[in-house]
């Protein structure tokens, strides 16, 4: 190649190199050049990992608690499932729980079986289950909604969870805390380094609220429960969250 078809060439490539280097200013006003954008990578990478919690006493509980029958027939037993369960709901709703808080959470019948050696298995009956799941906007009547519910008719009680009403205004409280915290180390570390934090380059959330925790009350015997109002402490829940903060220090 002779010397002006080689200088030719260096300028043909350089006119696909310049646009490489023409970028954007992160405010968008304009191309910036090479030089700008390695000034803007001369600092030090550093990523925070932090938690925020948040405690405060729950306003809400979720109560499963349904009616499990059993018959000679599938009808037999459906049918006097749904006589006290009938009952149940409207036991619910004397103690306070709204309609749009009631919700099935299971129905189903299925047959009972007896085993007997070298002998086919042989269906002695059906058994019936249905089971519902009430909100309680108030906690004061989580312990009448429980003793009306077996009072009516109910004999099962599955369980009781916890749960705030609004549950992002813990979860801002948990978030304002992971931030400060995070400020708080990209500033230790800086400051033991002999920098500073010049800004924010990514931040990322992770985690959140943990499920809330479930009192088991299987089995619970309804004679028992009638007699005895049903002592309920709701304590308090955790929500937590979890940032990824990278700051930049120069």
């Amino acid at each position: 190649m002779g010397l002006n078809k080689f200088a030719v060439a260096l300028a043909f490539l350089a006119g696909f190199a310049a646009p490489a280097l023409a970028q954007t200013t992160p405010e968008g006003h304009g191309p910036m050049n090479a030089q700008h954008h390695q000034m803007m990578m001369q600092g030090t990478m550093l990523t925070v990992s932090a938690e925020g919690v948040s405690e405060a006493a729950p306003d809400m509980a979720a109560v499963s608690l349904g009616v499990l029958t059993e018959a000679a027939t599938a009808q037999a037993a459906l049918a006097e499932n749904a006589r006290r369960m009938t009952a149940l709901t409207q036991a619910l709703r004397r103690a306070g729980v709204a309609e749009r808080d009631i919700q099935t959470s299971n129905l189903s019948v299925n047959p009972q079986y007896v085993y007997a050696e070298n002998e086919r298995p042989r269906i002695t009956g059906y058994q019936a289950s249905n089971s519902v799941n009430a909100r309680v906007r108030n906690l004061a009547n989580v312990g009448r909604v429980v003793d009306g519910a077996v009072a009516a008719g109910g004999n099962t009680v599955n369980g009781i969870s916890f749960s705030h009403q609004n549950p992002d205004a813990q979860l801002d409280i948990a978030r304002r805390a992971a931030a400060a915290e995070a400020r708080r180390r990209a500033t230790l570390y800086a400051e033991a380094f002999g920098m500073r934090v010049h800004r924010i380059v990514a931040i990322g959330e992770g985690g959140g609220a943990a499920p809330p925790p479930m009192m088991m009350m299987q089995g619970m015997d309804a004679r028992m429960a009638a007699a005895e109002s049903t002592p309920v402490s709701p304590g308090e829940l955790e929500t937590r969250v979890a940032l990824n903060v990278t700051f930049e220090l120069r």
